[in-house]
């Protein structure tokens, strides 16, 4: 049986790998009824409108695609989880992320009839202003095995 931290992983992954293949109604599917997404552009989209927000975004231009480092899944109250990551951006055609595109990202999880579903994704730049050594650390931590 799988845990409930390996099934919040799986999630996120999925989420992001929804992203990576351009596939706006996979993304959506994802999201619990009444979810929020928060962009890194600070874009605020309920769950409901998410397939509508993205298909232009897919359909209009090459997208970069994500890379991610889980750092913690942990229970908030039963069938609830947070997911904390780190995220970066593979620029098409590149092969290592962009430090401007550089995130940090939060999932709130609920547990559904349906399985796990994401009540919140909020991704977040990560400029980590004035701190390069913070920066070049989350890049290279994406890149290391």
């Amino acid at each position: 049986m799988e845990s409930f931290e390996e099934a919040v992983t799986a999630l996120h992954a999925a989420v992001l790998t929804a992203w990576n293949t351009r596939d706006a109604a996979a993304f959506a599917a994802l999201f619990a009824d009444g979810g929020q997404l928060v962009g890194f552009d600070g874009s605020q989209v309920p769950a409901a409108e998410i397939e509508a927000h993205l298909t232009p975004v897919f359909s209009g231009h090459a997208t970069a695609a994500y890379v991610w480092r889980v750092r913690e899944v942990r229970p908030l109250a039963d069938g609830v989880a947070l997911l904390r990551a780190i995220a970066g951006m593979l620029p098409p055609g590149a092969d290592v992320p962009h430090p401007a595109l550089n995130a940090v990202q939060s999932v709130v999880a609920v547990h559904t009839p349906a399985g796990w579903r994401i009540a919140l994704l909020q991704n977040t730049p990560a400029q980590y202003h004035e701190r390069p050594d913070l920066a070049e650390a989350h890049t290279a931590a994406l890149v290391d095995d």
